[in-house]
């Protein structure tokens, strides 16, 4: 009897554990399931061949950033996709902070792509979400979608990690097929504001012939793919950039660098709009007014990563999905296990950032001895780069060029 009722736990435990299971993932929509890939200049150059023979029938390709940048592999690598006879998909990644800058941008995308054949939904990579409300996240990312979906007529796709996709996108963003991205799961999680996932990007890591290094791996459903496959006909007239004006209110721990890097603007221009007397003392509660131009300049990207204690170069070479030689090389390290809490690393190539070399943000305590005994300079050599006229003088969140 006792063999009987444990028998019988395990095999209610089994149900329920199969019933849980059910209920949590998230079902594909309906169709037919296709073999993918999504790709930028950070692939490289690839051989899509090869790609094509390893069992990959279709592949997203990056087309743009922002409201000027076009990635820089973009042509090539809808040239080589169409010719190995792969199914093609475009898309944007969106930086916008006001509904203005996603009008905007949305009309350089569908320029971007104009006269080229394509076969899936255009899809928005709107992922940079930083300080965001969900009220304002869902705004931006609805007025990129519904310009795209007017100025193309075509169908689009919405790109979000699950978390996002479920805590912060939702209304009519929930209208047009979610390209979810999770991984390490067997299936998406369902605990999203979506019925069904289209497209799911299962892996960011993955290993694919024809191509050198990590690539993103999808699986996209008939629900990716646009009933006629087609072209954007003609360039559209870009509208004439205006400005908008934001009021943010400051949060605990926020710095005016921060929140600077956050609206691709520069303190200076907080400082001068908000008559702020010294940029190291905002307050939880203030409440700064920034204007924001439609074309902000992809130079003024947030292309940068701040250097946090136990960072490697080489951890961060993973996180963006380049080597550690080229961030040495961009950065101008000649130690690549040499790296400081503090330091500002150049970590992407999008846009005219010419030769900016290595900078450091100020922290509490810094002296500009302290810090070009760091970098193996001088102290008038720091002063020159950095005009700064007393050297006794430099201000936490200050960054500074250090060679």
């Amino acid at each position: 009897m006792i063999r009987k009722v444990f028998s019988y736990i395990l095999l209610s435990a089994a149900f329920v554990l199969l019933t849980c299971t059910s209920v949590s993932a998230l079902p594909a929509a309906e169709g037919e399931q296709h073999r993918g890939i999504d790709v930028s200049m950070w692939q490289g150059d690839i051989d899509f061949e090869e790609v094509a023979e390893s069992g990959v029938d279709t592949v997203y390709i990056r087309s743009s950033l922002g409201s000027d940048y076009t990635d820089p592999y973009f042509e090539q690598n809808y040239e080589r996709a169409r010719a190995a006879g792969l199914d093609v998909g475009f898309y944007h990644y969106v930086t916008a902070r006001t509904v203005s800058q996603a009008e905007y941008q949305a009309h350089y995308f569908v320029n971007t792509i104009q006269g080229k054949e394509f076969q899936c939904r255009l899809a928005m990579d709107f992922e940079d979400l930083t300080k965001l409300s969900a009220a304002e996240a869902n705004e931006i990312g609805l007025a990129f979608i519904r310009t795209v979906e007017e100025l193309s007529g075509k169908g689009i796709v919405v790109y979000s990690d699950a978390y996002h996709a479920g805590a912060v996108f939702g209304g009519g963003l929930t209208e047009y097929p979610l390209w979810i991205a999770e991984y390490g799961v067997s299936e998406p999680s369902s605990s999203v504001n979506w019925d069904s996932w289209a497209g799911w990007q299962y892996s960011d890591m993955g290993n694919v012939a024809g191509i050198s290094g990590p690539v993103d791996l999808d699986l996209y459903t008939d629900a990716m793919f646009m009933e006629e496959p087609g072209s954007v006909p003609g360039p559209v007239p870009m509208p004439e950039p205006s400005v908008s004006v934001v009021e943010y209110t400051v949060k605990s721990g926020d710095t005016l660098w921060g929140i600077a890097e956050m609206y691709r603007t520069s303190v200076s221009a907080i400082v001068s709009e908000n008559g702020i007397a010294n940029p190291n003392l905002i307050y939880p509660g203030e409440v700064l007014r920034i204007t924001l131009a439609d074309n902000v300049p992809s130079s003024q990207m947030n292309n940068t990563y701040l250097v946090r204690r136990g960072d490697t170069l080489w951890g961060i070479a993973q996180m963006y999905r380049t080597s550690v030689e080229r961030l040495a090389a961009m950065n101008h390290i000649s130690d690549p296990n040499l790296i400081y809490p503090g330091e500002i690393l150049q970590v992407s190539s999008s846009g005219s950032t010419g030769d900016v070399g290595r900078t450091y943000v100020v922290r509490y305590g810094d002296t500009l001895s302290g810090i070009a005994l760091r970098y193996g300079t001088t102290v008038s050599q720091l002063a020159a780069a950095n005009g700064i006229e007393n050297p006794n003088l430099i201000y936490a969140g200050e960054v500074l060029t250090v060679n």
